[in-house]
């Protein structure tokens, strides 16, 4: 194995390893969880900042960097500003991190058109202000735009290589999980807890390897 595919392929063990004790943590409720998900987003940055010598244009690292910095902030909202509501702050964050992905997706990771089969996000945003809207009270005008980014981040992934699709998916349903689980609480077991997190590692790592995949392929002389 070349020197440089292995130092690509050991920069990601330590995300694959932490994202993999966390979701086990969350399912058996250790208390190794939170500590856990703190490490998540930086571990998922080694693989970009390995990569980020090859990386063109700059702002493309940029973007990268930046989805994950605010995905961060989102994971940890709670902890990092407890003075302040956390849930607003996870969307105001997160939501920061999806704008990013899409102008990724849309200016620099782009290798198809758009599928017709995206027209089920719109739907997708549409069943989930009708079932939830009533029970979201006063953050209904936040949950509808974070609603937006998230489903605009997933539309646009379908017009990348198909990991960043898949990852787009995944990364759509770990918010909807987690929408349901934060106000429809008592409809949703103790399971959909690990979902979350496991669907949602799996569609961060699978938007970053597939946006790194595309950018190595680009950039070959």
């Amino acid at each position: 194995m070349p020197r440089r595919t292995a130092a690509r392929f050991i920069a990601w063990v330590p995300y694959i390893t932490l994202a993999v004790i966390h979701v086990v943590a969350l399912a058996v409720q250790s208390p190794v969880a939170p500590p856990t998900k703190m490490t998540l987003m930086p571990l998922l940055a080694v693989p970009v900042l390995v990569t980020a010598p090859r990386i063109r244009p700059r702002a493309v690292l940029i973007l990268l960097l930046g989805a994950l910095l605010f995905s961060w902030l989102g994971d940890e909202a709670g902890t990092l500003f407890p003075f302040a509501p956390e849930l607003p702050l996870m969307l105001l964050f997160f939501g920061i991190a999806h704008i990013a992905y899409i102008v990724l997706f849309a200016r620099h990771l782009r290798v198809r058109r758009l599928p017709w089969w995206t027209l089920v996000y719109a739907a997708w945003w549409i069943g989930m202000i009708v079932f939830l809207g009533p029970h979201t009270g006063p953050l209904l005008i936040g949950v509808a735009l974070y609603g937006l980014v998230l489903a605009g981040t997933a539309t646009m992934s379908a017009r990348c290589h198909p990991i960043v699709a898949v990852g787009g998916a995944f990364f759509l349903l770990s918010d909807s999980i987690l929408a349901f689980r934060l106000f429809l609480p008592d409809a949703m077991p103790q399971w959909t807890s690990p979902a979350v997190m496991l669907t949602y590692t799996l569609g961060q790592g699978l938007i970053i390897a597939g946006a790194l995949h595309t950018l190595r392929k680009k950039n070959q002389p």
